[in-house]
């Protein structure tokens, strides 16, 4: 019996991926470097369907019909890298080698040109949905070898997430990166929907006094709006949840966040680009700032602040809250689509942005309603500049900023930190301004390091320089970007 699929590592995502293919009718190979890993899973949790453990990588290649497809589900990292290297010589030209870890993208590259220089094929696909998504279903984002599509295209749509029209949430993205990289800045605006998700529900708990069965109720309407999502669902269910002694289990975790990096990368991928990627990039920091725990009980000590009782309408407020992070929302698809469409003219990637929408849709992270309207822009538009300007999204915003500003005005007269909140609001602002103090910046540029400035009242790429202190020459900077 040949196996469709041979899957290295039984991690938890390793194994639910396994028993999501079997389900669908596929026969599956797995390794583990532990040995006892493998029994385990086949005489376990597998024994009876159709799962081929192997001890060896020899026995999973030799398993598997041709063209051989090898899923690796390791630690991201070297670890990829050697495992590359212990297939390359056991595998035909042809065959598929499928990273489904976290990978940065440049590494996914660089893998795919060595892996095709050798005459197999290479494939990076970013797999969000966690344990479950796993299972049941996750968001697939696959990139690499074209010519690879193909032929895992069948098993990849079949155990991915399905939208309500049986959609499957996994397409071919692009060329070697592409995939990794629309993960890596899917993992971006997980950490940026998180974070504004946080930011609201701290200004509702110290700004307006809500209580934490309050706050459930808040979030469980929210979830009824164009708010729907899977994170919004998850947050109304932390609320309510209780210990077995009655103690609401969210006031009991230490506030200090972990990461693991890829929202890290995604900010340094936007400086890359010089892409204004302002609210993922508070959403690390503020992780960083929360990870300062003990710095911060100090000077909380040393400045001591006192939020007043909220005397105006509280339901109004709330309303106002939910339109705001609605509006924050909106900027932080808005500002990774930028990234995305800067990295794919980087990379000569053709990527399918209304596509994108439609994996996100579900089984991932961020799966929300809200992404179909993201698909129909890009639909309508693929060359759409900026998210904010399509219409709909654009007349929504004007109906958000009234609450946005008030919002964000409360909790900077109160001190209640909401950075993702303001840099959203502050990217607008300076998105929709005409004439930024930039002219006053390039002044002093030049003033201290001839770097030259453009006019008004000239054509676009010509190049001044002012001899501002009248003891300077007429030599200027050949570099203006």
């Amino acid at each position: 019996m040949n196996a469709n699929i041979g899957l290295v590592g039984l991690a938890v995502m390793g194994e639910n991926l396994v028993m999501n293919m079997v389900s669908k009718g596929f026969t599956v190979a797995v390794y583990n470097r532990t040995a006892e890993k493998v029994d385990r899973f086949v005489n376990g949790r597998a024994k009876g369907l159709s799962v081929i453990g192997c001890h060896t990588l020899e026995e999973l290649v030799a398993s598997l019909a041709k063209p051989r497809k090898v899923f690796l589900m390791v630690k991201a990292g070297q670890a990829v890298d050697d495992l590359i290297d212990r297939l390359l010589p056991l595998l035909d030209d042809g065959d598929i080698i499928i990273d489904g870890g976290n990978s940065h993208f440049p590494d996914t590259i660089r893998r795919t040109a060595y892996v095709e220089s050798k005459g197999k094929l290479y494939i990076g696909t970013g797999v969000s949905g966690g344990e479950e998504g796993a299972l049941k279903g996750p968001s697939m984002m696959p990139g690499g070898s074209n010519a690879a599509w193909e032929h895992v295209k069948p098993i990849f749509q079949a155990i991915c997430a399905k939208v309500e029209d049986g959609s499957p949430c996994c397409d071919w993205v692009g060329e070697n990166g592409a995939g990794h990289f629309v993960k890596m800045v899917h993992n971006g605006i997980e950490y940026g929907d998180m974070q504004l998700i946080c930011e609201a529900y701290q200004l509702l708990r110290d700004g307006l006094g809500l209580t934490n069965d309050e706050l459930h109720d808040v979030f469980a309407k929210w979830n009824e709006t164009e708010l729907d999502s899977y994170l919004i669902e998850i947050t109304r269910d932390i609320l309510g949840y209780r210990d077995a002694d009655g103690n609401a289990v969210v006031d009991l975790i230490l506030d200090r966040a972990g990461q693991k990096g890829t929202g890290k990368w995604t900010g340094i991928a936007a400086l890359d680009e010089a892409v204004p990627l302002t609210l993922i990039t508070e959403a690390v920091f503020s992780r960083c700032l929360s990870a300062m725990k003990d710095d911060r009980v100090k000077a909380a000590a040393r400045f001591p602040k006192t939020v007043a009782p909220f005397t105006g309408d509280r339901e109004a407020f709330i309303e106002a809250v939910r339109k705001a992070l609605y509006a924050s929302k909106i900027i932080s698809y808005a500002q990774g689509y930028a990234l995305m469409r800067a990295a794919a003219a980087t990379y000569g990637w053709n990527l399918n942005y209304g596509g994108i929408a439609l994996m996100w849709r579900g089984g991932c992270i961020i799966r929300s309603v809200f992404l179909g309207k993201i698909k129909e822009a890009y639909d309508k538009n693929p060359a759409l500049e900026n998210l904010i300007m399509d219409d709909y999204f654009a007349g929504v915003l004007e109906t958000l900023v009234p609450a946005w500003r008030e919002v964000v005005a409360y909790a900077v007269s109160h001190g209640i930190p909401m950075p993702a909140f303001a840099s959203a609001l502050s990217w607008f602002d300076g998105y929709t301004t005409a004439r930024l103090p930039a002219n006053l910046l390039q002044a002093q540029r030049d003033y201290f390091g001839a770097h030259t400035y453009e006019r008004v009242d000239r054509p676009r790429g010509e190049f001044f320089h002012t001899n501002w202190t009248g003891h300077g020459g007429d030599t200027s900077a050949s570099n203006y970007t």
